[in-house]
């Protein structure tokens, strides 16, 4: 018997945790997964599972097959519970001299080289596998690419082989129903093959699914013409041909052909086509990846330069995960010369977010995994005795295994994968400088913005929260921005700057700055104690500055108060009535903490005077 594709889709979407359980089987959750009991290698997801003794995975009709010994047929008939028609053999399609090449019951092969040869990214190539518009046939384990019509019924497909070099549409394939992907807007992006396709939307994989895109299987017109007469909200024509005489010659002949109400743009790469480009995208300036020329009116320069209009852009709120010091989706930097306490305040940090530990001034979250990343402690001798001593939950602490011959960057694609596959919400960079590569100059300002701008984007794309420790320069007597390691650029290129730092007459006492806050008002230093019988515990607000904390030049805490004191006064001079938060904001503005405007408020007594105003707001005057 045979399935129709439409039911073959059916049963791979099936949810394995909800089969499993109506099988009777037993499962745990282990973090975003679920596990078999009987098979504790085993994790599934949705539709999908893996399994790591052996490295093996896929989707819900292999798997059936794998554990349960069913034949193709009996799984998808025991996922869906229907049976299929007569013999086993390829979909029918609309015309009788076309037939899907049968599937594979694992898309390994394919998957394989769409990946490891031609380097598209693993999760766009599960979405085609997942949707049937990609998939690996039986008999000769080539990847076919279906196109289908308006209906949903496949018309075309185009097999590429994955161990010779090997490309050839189906016979009885209908041409007029390309390779594609239907989008949501009026823009359709062309192009001559499936891969490039595919490459193009790795390349440039904001809002792709927003978008149309559609494979020519060569160079013609009809795919091209059948795609804007079935979707006729098509209004803006990409032509991403290939950059040769044939690509170019193309271009011309499709514009002529293209109905006169439509813009119509060449869209060029700077070499041959979207998958080398794709291959050669680190050695290729990404300002230099296209250049786009409008067919219908070229302008002068020969190029069209994106624009974003800001009325199109959606407002959002920054969210911290702890306010003003640590924004969620943004770059923090901690800096601190070495045994001032960074990896300690970074394990108060894990245990704050693991474990509902309390920090100062930050509000509870629910529990969530975090990346701690070092390069200078060993993990079982201090990394875990620290996190125990701050009462983090070790489970959910996670570490990138990077190996020995492969260290981590911060522009390694492993970070970002490592965030999404444990939905890590806190990411710890320890020490930044040996992160950045073995070949960079953390002097120069051309070499660090470029990696910063890269880890920014995985922070922005993600909304993890990115906390990079660097160690201080020897140097004395500069400000706080002259005094990290390497470039300035470091502290430009972040959004928040944190700085941890000795007191002059107290060794076991730490200062928590704010040096730099971009987001929102900077938070005012914090103390903490480090290094007595106690152990970590902190102390609470403290008035200094990252300079003054840096330079030995700490102001006593008794002329803060007489500065706020003064202010006071000054501020209710003649009987004014003033508003309390009036006087914070003056404060604030002279570098008083809210926490020495209160001492001094206490400090004053009798004389100051307050009430409640409109609006349960607090007055004050003096008599």
């Amino acid at each position: 018997m045979f399935y129709s594709q439409e039911q073959i889709d059916r049963a791979n979407a099936v949810s394995l945790e909800d089969f499993l359980r109506s099988q009777g089987e037993s499962l745990k959750r282990c973090g975003n997964d679920m596990e078999w009991k009987a098979h504790d290698s085993l994790k599934v997801r949705g539709n999908k599972w893996h399994r790591f003794s052996n490295d093996t995975g896929g989707y819900p009709i292999d798997f059936v097959m794998e554990f349960y010994g069913k034949s193709f047929p009996e799984a998808v008939e025991m996922l869906i519970g229907e049976k299929g028609e007569g013999q086993l053999e390829a979909v029918p399609a609309p015309s009788p001299e076309f037939h899907l090449p049968l599937r594979n019951v694992t898309n390994v092969n394919a998957k394989n080289y769409l990946v490891t040869e031609r380097e598209l990214d693993e999760g766009l190539v599960d979405i085609f596998l997942n949707t049937g518009d990609v998939y690996e046939d039986a008999k000769y384990h080539n990847v076919v690419f279906v196109g289908r019509d308006p209906k949903n019924l496949p018309r075309y497909a185009h097999c590429r082989g994955t161990k010779e070099k090997f490309r050839l549409d189906v016979a009885g394939s209908d041409k007029s129903y390309g390779f594609s992907h239907q989008g949501k807007n009026e823009k359709l992006f062309v192009f001559e093959a499936p891969i490039d396709l595919l490459s193009f939307i790795n390349l440039f994989p904001k809002n792709w699914q927003d978008h149309s895109h559609l494979s020519l299987g060569g160079v013609a017109y009809k795919a091209l013409q059948q795609f804007v007469e079935d979707h006729k909200g098509i209004s803006t024509i990409y032509l991403c041909l290939d950059n040769d005489e044939a690509g170019e010659a193309a271009c011309i002949h499709l514009n002529k052909e293209i109905p006169e109400d439509k813009k119509v743009y060449r869209m060029r790469p700077p070499v041959k086509d979207w998958n080398e480009l794709l291959i050669r995208k680190e050695e290729i300036d990404r300002s230099k990846w296209y250049v786009l020329e409008d067919l219908r009116e070229k302008n002068d320069a020969g190029e069209f330069v994106p624009m974003i209009r800001m009325s199109d852009v959606e407002q959002t709120e920054v969210a911290f995960l702890w306010k003003p010091y640590i924004p969620f989706g943004k770059l923090t930097i901690l800096h601190g010369d070495a045994g001032n306490g960074k990896t300690y305040l970074a394990m108060q940090l894990c245990a704050a977010c693991t474990n509902r530990i309390p920090i100062p001034n930050m509000e509870a979250v629910e529990p969530f995994n975090v990346i701690y990343q070092t390069a200078e402690d060993g993990l079982g001798d201090t990394i875990k005795p620290r996190l125990i001593d701050a009462g983090a939950d070790l489970e959910k602490v996670l570490v990138i295994d990077e190996g020995e011959d492969d260290p981590l960057t911060l522009v390694d694609e492993r970070i970002e994968k490592a965030i999404r596959q444990n939905n890590a919400r806190l990411l710890i960079i320890d020490p930044i400088q040996a992160f950045l590569g073995e070949k960079v100059d953390m002097n120069r300002a051309n070499e660090v913005r470029p990696i910063l701008r890269k880890i920014g984007n995985v922070a922005q794309r993600t909304g993890c929260a990115i906390v990079l420790v660097g160690h201080l320069n020897k140097a004395t007597g500069q400000q706080s921005n002259y005094r990290n390691l390497g470039s300035v650029d470091f502290n430009a290129g972040v959004r928040s700057v944190l700085v941890i730092g000795k007191t002059k007459d107290d060794p076991n006492l730490r200062v928590l700055v704010h040096d730099k806050s971009s987001l929102a008002p900077p938070g005012p230093s914090i103390a903490f104690i480090l290094g007595d019988e106690e152990g970590f515990r902190w102390v609470g607000d403290y008035d200094i500055t990252a300079d003054e904390l840096l330079n030995g030049i700490e102001k006593k805490r008794e002329s803060k108060t007489q500065e706020a004191k003064d202010l006071i006064c000054a501020l209710l001079a003649g009987g004014k009535e003033v508003l309390s938060e009036e006087i914070d904001r003056a404060a604030v503005a002279k570098g008083i903490s809210p926490r020495t405007v209160r001492d001094a408020k206490k400090e004053l007594g009798a004389a100051l005077k307050s009430k409640t105003g409109e609006g349960r707001k607090k007055v004050f005057w003096m008599e």
